[in-house]
């Protein structure tokens, strides 16, 4: 406590949590109304300060910061860092301080999650995972949760990387070839520092779900123009990704795809418009994240923490 104020740890905070209520509590956040929002991205290169704020009237505010610099492993840090802030909605007062670490965690994997649990097919039973970071061992705990006989499949540009994460799930594989491994899946997520796609549309087959998550900066890219001309597409937020990030605002502007090709955001969920309309389709999901998100997730952690 700072205060009076709680400090919600990692350990401690984690938990108390639970993937699946954690979807559940976001689709309904979403059912708010609309989150007002604020970012600002600083790059000074390689590295970005960003900078995220959202109220949601009924929910409150959040204030995010984070620090990503590439090569802070090198110097023996995390490439990630930064700082969370929550206030009530009626006074503004200060809340909680909850981990950043916590929050971009759970916050990050679940907002794929939800999409999946929307758009991927229910019997999928083959999950690659693409990259094999901090992300990737979130991802692979969130989609245990929702797919528990499901297969996963890892591949990373460093195949130690790869054998790394595997070891610490048994049972889970490491893929030698991205292309054979994408083809073979039936869910691909993919949470790499891709500048450039690595994930060819001609790879993609009927009734896939491919998750992007990786690229946050307009200048990244995950999947090339044909994957997002083959897939139905579909966002977390048209506000916060289409003129942002780069897996949409370079084809965008490149006329490979339309404003009117992103189909839904989490806020056609209630309306129906966020799902998958056929087992034959590929659908594209963008995780582009958001304060709004982060927001939702600092509101479930400070519950769960409340509730003991």
């Amino acid at each position: 406590m700072s205060g009076g104020v709680p400090v919600i740890p990692f350990a401690e905070g984690e938990a108390r949590l639970d993937w699946l209520a954690l979807t559940d509590t976001l689709a309904a956040g979403h059912r708010l109304p609309k989150a007002r929002l604020g970012d600002t991205f600083l790059v000074r290169e390689p590295d970005t300060l960003l900078n995220r704020a959202a109220w949601i009237d009924g929910l409150g505010s959040a204030v995010k910061t984070a620090t990503i610099f590439p090569n802070n492993p090198g110097r023996g840090q995390p490439s990630i860092n930064g700082a969370v802030t929550l206030f009530s909605d009626a006074e503004g007062l200060l809340e909680a301080i909850v981990d950043f670490h916590l929050v971009t965690k759970w916050k990050t994997a679940g907002d794929s999650l939800l999409a999946a649990r929307r758009l991927a097919r229910p019997d999928s039973r083959s999950i690659l995972i693409v990259g094999a970071g901090t992300v990737a061992q979130s991802l692979r705990e969130a989609y245990g949760a929702a797919f528990p006989e499901a297969r996963f499949t890892v591949w990373n540009r460093s195949p130690e990387g790869a054998a790394k994460l595997a070891a610490a799930w048994p049972g889970m594989a490491v893929a030698e070839d991205l292309e054979s491994a994408v083809r073979a899946a039936d869910i691909v997520t993919s949470a790499t520092m891709a500048r450039a796609p690595i994930i060819r549309g001609e790879w993609l087959r009927p009734g896939q779900h491919l998750d992007l998550i990786g690229a946050f900066r307009a200048d990244m890219r995950e999947a090339d123009d044909a994957a997002l001309t083959r897939g139905r597409l579909f966002v977390d937020s048209r506000e916060t990704t289409l003129d942002h990030i780069g897996e949409l605002k370079i084809p965008l502007d490149a006329g490979a795809i339309s404003r009117d090709d992103v189909l839904a955001d989490f806020y056609d969920i209630e309306s129906g418009g966020f799902a998958r309309g056929g087992a034959g389709e590929i659908t594209l999901f963008k995780n582009g994240g958001g304060a709004h998100l982060d927001l939702m997730t600092s509101r479930y952690i400070l519950d769960a923490w409340q509730a003991g």
